[in-house]
């Protein structure tokens, strides 16, 4: 497990990581902080030890049980299709025959068991509360429910049918939900009320070094199966975090110096109408451009991949999106409904996988980049298919459903909030 100290990438202040450290206490300016390890080159473990064979480079102190970890391989049918001669797809899922084996289906397991084995001594006894629009909930729940972790999920009501198991949950595991007609924000409002009473934790979304790192064992994949950086990463983003976590990992192999001395520049892509970075990025705007509350919750409700409508992204701050894809002279690119559907079926009819609507945003983007001259035949292009596999998954397991422990109405107060929260934990 590596070790590591703390930067405020604002300012290159170094410190120490005091247990559960989100924001440098002495910063100055918004800013992401990020792991600086002490091995600066990375020693890939046995695959038997799923994501932590990449533990060099992930803050963790503990290993957790049933890892996962993506797995990468050199396309030929999808490649062939899109007229690319080095197209490696970096998938996580559910894709046994090929080593895949998350059982949520989703890239977010990475995050789960990373940050979940963060937790040390001073964080055993409190509740960890994570916000989420589905995937991340479904992830976290099957790892803490493995482990034995206590968990509050907060989810918007009309997104819950993403809370399938395969199996009954430990009831360590609790559900918030916002009721019908709210969105992920709302969810992340839910969890900071509750985040402010004692003995509940913040799992601090892209702010924790540890979900970042769990990402980006993705670009890990990638470029320790390739061999070197790629010219090109390619995915949808609601939050952008996974692009966050690609750019710093691509930095720590920059420093390993096996690997070239590239930067992979970072196309990465929104679902249209629900595009607030897409329309930023668009006016070289490091804010965030003013968007309605009521307006961005009917756009969310429209859009084919809902994990992709993130109203508050870690876009604007040091260290963020933004500043990821300037350093990479990166882009970002919008797809409708339609696009994404069409490049779902193309990966079926290619490399004979289902994959969730989101990855099918990276696909309809990475054909947007070919189209518009881009992407080049000889460039070397990762391709992060974050989901995929559920319908085989599905078919071949008995289901299991969340039921919520509460639901609150939209216009909630802290004081609601406390009361259940205490009430439902015996606070």
């Amino acid at each position: 497990m590596g070790k590591y100290k703390l930067m405020n990438v604002a300012d290159g202040r170094i410190f120490d990581d005091k247990g559960w450290i989100l924001d440098d206490p002495d910063g100055k300016a918004p800013s992401l902080v990020r792991a600086v390890f002490e091995q600066k080159q990375l020693h890939v473990g046995d695959d038997s030890l799923g994501l932590y064979k990449f533990a060099d480079w992930m803050p963790i102190q503990r290993l957790l049980e049933n890892p996962s970890c993506p797995i990468t391989y050199k396309s030929e049918k999808l490649a062939k299709k899109l007229g690319l001669n080095s197209l490696y797809i970096t998938f996580s899922g559910w894709w046994p025959e090929r080593g895949a084996r998350m059982t949520t289906c989703s890239f977010k397991e990475t995050e789960a068991y990373s940050v979940c084995a963060r937790l040390g001594e001073g964080q055993k006894d409190q509740v960890l509360v994570v916000a989420s629009a589905g995937n991340t909930a479904r992830a976290f729940a099957k790892v803490c429910s493995d482990n034995g972790i206590p968990l509050l999920l907060c989810v918007p009501q009309d997104n819950i049918k993403a809370l399938w198991f395969d199996k009954p949950l430990n009831p360590c595991v609790k559900l918030f939900t916002t009721a019908s007609g709210s969105d992920y924000f709302d969810a992340i409002q839910l969890s900071n009320f509750v985040c402010e009473l004692p003995g509940f934790l913040a799992e601090g979304g892209a702010k924790n070094i540890a979900r970042r790192d769990g990402m980006s064992t993705t670009m890990m994949s990638a470029v320790t199966t390739i061999g070197r950086i790629p010219d090109f990463y390619f995915q949808a983003v609601g939050s952008g975090t996974g692009a966050i976590a690609a750019w710093e990992a691509n930095l720590r192999f920059l420093e390993d110096g096996r690997f070239g001395q590239n930067k992979a520049r970072l196309f990465v892509s929104q679902n249209k109408p629900f595009v607030p970075m897409y329309d930023a990025w668009r006016q070289d705007s490091r804010a965030l451009l003013p968007y309605d509350a009521d307006q961005a919750r009917r756009d969310a409700a429209e859009i084919c991949a809902p994990v992709l409508s993130n109203r508050k992204p870690p876009y604007s701050l040091a260290g963020g999106l933004y500043d990821a894809l300037k350093d990479t002279n990166g882009d970002i690119l919008a797809v409708s409904n339609e696009e994404a559907q069409a490049a779902k079926g193309l990966f079926l009819e290619t490399e004979g996988r289902d994959i969730y609507s989101a990855a099918g945003v990276a696909l309809a983007s990475l054909v947007q980049a070919i189209n518009n001259n881009k992407v080049k035949p000889d460039d070397v292009v990762m391709l992060n298919i974050t989901g995929g596999g559920e319908k085989e998954f599905q078919e071949a397991h008995q289901l299991f459903h969340l039921e919520p422990d509460h639901i609150f109405p939209i216009a909630f107060t802290k004081e609601d909030v406390a009361e259940v929260a205490n009430r439902i934990f015996k606070k």
